[in-house]
């Protein structure tokens, strides 16, 4: 397995914001392109005077930032790419205050830089199907159950989750309830028919066989975890992870960032055994 970039790689390849912005522009439109105002093909060339480049010939501006989540920012480009890069090489998440302290931005600027990277990194995972033998379970994030028994959530926020065996991926979404209502269609997007399901007991997926999927359940209330390969252990390892790095490295996520953390944790996860793609692919879907 490859490893992660290190921070010497990192201020290696963008020592500065032109390196940062040159990047961005040959990423997007390549070193060389069709002018769109006076339609002559060659290279664009930085202005000094702000993040742009011009036509050779024309004189018309090409700004690599727009359309990304660094136009309109006062944050320098090198911070940004910074920011991106912690996010891609830590287990646990990157808490506003750290990046606040790392790249020397106010608070507010580091909540919301933490945020929207969040957002893209859930964009980039995207939502692949899950297929072979999946596991789907709900868990309840934040709050505190009102008792010991049952599946109440009252100040918690429901989420459900399908993993896919055999290192495969994890989707995962916030949902108002853990009714067949919510739980159920989320499967059928995004598991197609005949796909292996093992699950627990929970009542909302006992419909699973007579819609076309290898249902098998273990029984959690019997103290049953397991039988044979039928067991929903691997995402029940995942909401471990995910309420620890909540707990430990956030403290408390309110209902309505929620999905922006889960979109962040999927998109290590499903990575997890190629780190080194981690920061490249952000850079390249941008």
């Amino acid at each position: 397995m490859n490893k992660a970039p290190t921070v010497q790689d990192f201020f290696k390849a963008f020592p500065d914001d032109d390196a940062c912005l040159d990047y961005l522009m040959k990423l997007r439109h390549g070193e060389t392109l069709e002018c769109p105002k006076c339609e002559k093909h060659g290279k664009f060339h930085r202005i000094r005077r702000h993040p742009a480049y011009e036509c050779a010939w024309c004189g018309y501006e090409i700004y690599p930032m727009v359309g990304t989540m660094f136009h309109r920012s006062h944050v320098p480009l090198q911070k940004w790419f910074y920011a991106m890069y912690l996010f891609t090489t830590t287990r646990h998440g990157v808490p506003a205050k750290e990046i606040q302290r790392q790249i020397g931005v106010s608070y507010p600027t580091a909540f919301r830089m933490a945020h929207k990277i969040r957002e893209y990194m859930g964009t980039v995972d995207g939502e692949p199907p899950l297929t072979g033998h999946v596991e789907v379970d709900e868990t309840y994030v934040g709050g505190k159950r009102p008792g010991k028994r049952g599946r109440g959530a009252a100040g918690k926020s429901v989420v459900f989750g399908i993993l896919e065996r055999a290192g495969g991926e994890v989707f995962t979404k916030v949902v108002p309830d853990a009714s067949r209502k919510s739980l159920v269609p989320e499967i059928t997007r995004q598991v197609p028919k005949g796909t292996r399901i093992s699950s627990d007991e929970w009542a909302p997926y006992r419909v699973l066989s007579a819609l076309g999927y290898e249902h098998s359940v273990v029984d959690h209330g019997a103290k049953q975890w397991a039988q044979g390969d039928t067991h929903v252990n691997t995402l029940e390892a995942f909401w471990s992870m995910l309420k620890r790095s909540i707990r430990g490295t956030h403290i408390h996520v309110s209902r309505q960032h929620l999905p922006k953390y889960l979109g962040e944790f999927e998109f290590r996860y499903n990575l997890r055994k190629r780190p080194e793609q981690m920061f490249s692919r952000l850079l390249a879907n941008l």
